[in-house]
């Protein structure tokens, strides 16, 4: 069976988990390249696992890698993805990436009109944006006429053990990203963009109080996707209760979301003095609002995904990874499938719900034996004032 050849750049948390999950499956033949040598440091011996040194920012380097492959799949951050989708590009191979970053995709858009048959480009590859684009999608398209849909995601510690009540799992860059930058939304059937860390809301799930807000990037396209169709559409992120007012403070009152060395700055404070774990749990909600045959219907699509073993791997992943990598090669291998369009940009919500489950890495997103629906989503301001959920 001949093997697909797939680039992968970045060999962190995510990136190496991708390429083991590809590269395992035996159907692919993967190169994992990354900056530092050590990063590519213990990982398992695959047959269909290869590793190079390779530093993104020259150009040279990055396009003699690419000429070796049909697609490539950033696992870098979001200020290196411009110039890999531009390499890609010039190098003639497909591409897809895990940003969240909004102006990020816009530019990686506009290279796409200038793909050849057979080239894609695909950013959003993980988990929000990414499959809560797909699943948000189907739950919006199980209505005649739709009224509001609201998606919330979160990466939250399974065992809180400070005021924060988070720790880190994945990339402290893109999390500041999410906390500082301006996010869409559509209110009143017009889009428009709001604050994050605004728009604080609670809900109570399995006996659990949470809360989420505004966060930035999570919607990828489908504020575009759904436009004029639908009243009300919005993301936030779910955190445990407490943790945005103290984002709340670092980042607003300390002026620490300020871009530039304020932002290193509140990078160095997170990734100093705020502990990592793999004991993770990631939440996926979606919950429609609309007409359906002449009714008033509610929607829910509920997710939740514990850190755990992966089939086929015998390692101990954190949902986090789970949920980013697993979203990942997922859209990979419905594009080697033939499964996607063959030429240009492809959005998240351009994948079925169905066609997306039918792949083998996208077990860890089934629907859950039993699981309870979450109490209604309320929403409050900073002060504790209840209003309408909005």
């Amino acid at each position: 069976m001949t093997q697909q050849r797939m680039l992968i750049l970045g060999a962190g948390r995510i990136g190496a988990c991708i390429a083991k999950a590809l590269a395992g499956c035996g159907r692919y033949e993967v190169t994992l390249a990354d900056k530092y040598p050590q990063a590519l440091q213990d990982l398992p011996v695959l047959s269909g696992l290869r590793t190079a040194v390779v530093d993104v920012e020259d150009e040279a380097a990055l396009l003699s890698l690419m000429a070796q492959q049909q697609a490539v799949l950033s696992a870098c951050s979001f200020h290196q993805n411009r110039r890999i989708a531009e390499c890609a590009l010039q190098a003639g191979i497909s591409y897809f990436d895990l940003t969240e970053d909004v102006a990020t995709t816009r530019h990686i858009r506009q290279l796409a009109r200038r793909a050849r048959a057979g080239q894609v480009f695909m950013p959003q590859c993980g988990l929000a944006p990414g499959f809560i684009s797909i699943l948000g999608n189907s739950v919006a398209q199980r209505f005649d006429e739709l009224h509001s849909l609201k998606l919330r995601v979160g990466a939250l510690p399974e065992f809180p053990s400070n005021q924060m009540m988070y720790n880190l799992t994945w990339s402290t860059e893109g999390l500041i990203n999410e906390y500082c930058n301006p996010c869409e939304a559509i209110r009143a059937g017009q889009t428009i963009e709001v604050l994050p860390l605004e728009g604080l809301e609670t809900f109570s799930l399995d006996g659990l109080e949470y809360e989420a807000f505004n966060t930035s990037g999570g919607l990828g396209s489908l504020c575009e996707r759904w436009g004029k169709k639908v009243r009300e559409l919005d993301y936030k992120t779910i955190r445990y209760p407490g943790h945005c007012r103290l984002m709340h403070f670092l980042i607003n009152e300390l002026r620490l979301g300020e871009a530039g060395e304020r932002r290193a700055m509140l990078k160095q404070i997170f990734e100093t003095s705020v502990a990592g774990t793999y004991q993770d749990l990631v939440l996926i909600l979606v919950v429609g609002s609309g007409l359906i045959d002449g009714k008033l219907m509610n929607e829910t699509e509920l997710r939740k995904v514990y850190h755990g073993q992966i089939a086929g791997i015998d390692e101990h992943w954190s949902a986090i990874q789970k949920t980013t990598a697993l979203s990942a090669a997922t859209v990979v291998d419905l594009y080697f499938g033939g499964r996607l369009a063959r030429r240009g940009f492809v959005r998240q919500e351009d994948v079925a719900l169905e066609t997306f489950m039918h792949s083998e890495f996208a077990a860890v997103f089934g629907k859950p034996p039993h699981v309870a629906m979450p109490l209604s989503l309320a929403a409050r301001s900073l002060g504790g004032s209840a209003a309408s959920a909005g």
